[in-house]
């Protein structure tokens, strides 16, 4: 009694196929994920409101919206407490813009704010440079480090700061 060629051919056929669908084999060539635009537009204007009034505006004259990342050219942003907010690039993401290149923010009161580098989280109206930054406020002029200013309160905290300070004449 032997074994029939027919079985043994059915068992390597059943071996095969196992280990086909169940060994992964290394080495073999990557799959790249090919980042694809979103969306693409040129001078165009985002306007934020609420049910009373508008709370932003930003344009911009070219933006990519890529895997979820908003990346902006030339911004300017701005609202009622913010005369503007200026940028040579921008990155928006979940309500944080990431501004870099020639950053200014102008105070409604007037007060200017110049950087290379700042995060503005839309939620919160919070500033933070994080660069070393030049301060105008009225004639006085500030150096500093780093700066958190809070656009509801007006309020702006710097590190390692040298100033130049005029006394009030009355």
């Amino acid at each position: 009694m032997g074994i029939k060629l027919e079985y043994i051919l059915i068992v390597i056929s059943v071996v095969l196929v196992f280990m086909t669908t169940t060994m992964k084999l290394t080495g073999s060539a990557t799959t790249h994920k090919q980042a694809t635009k979103e969306l693409e537009f040129y001078n165009t204007t985002f306007i934020e409101v609420d049910t009373q009034k508008m709370q932003g505006k930003l344009t911009t004259p070219y933006g990519v919206r890529q895997d979820g990342l908003l990346t902006l050219n030339k911004v300017n942003y701005y609202t009622p407490e913010i005369d503007s907010l200026l940028a040579d690039k921008g990155r928006y993401q979940d309500d944080i813009l990431h501004l870099d290149g020639h950053v200014s923010l102008k105070e409604t009161t007037g007060n200017l704010y110049k950087t290379e580098h700042a995060i503005y989280d839309q939620k919160k109206q919070i500033l933070t440079i994080t660069s070393p930054f030049v301060a105008y406020m009225d004639r006085n002029i500030f150096h500093g480090q780093t700066l958190v200013y809070n656009a509801i309160s007006k309020e702006a905290n710097a590190t390692m700061v040298d100033a130049i300070v005029y006394p009030n004449e009355e």
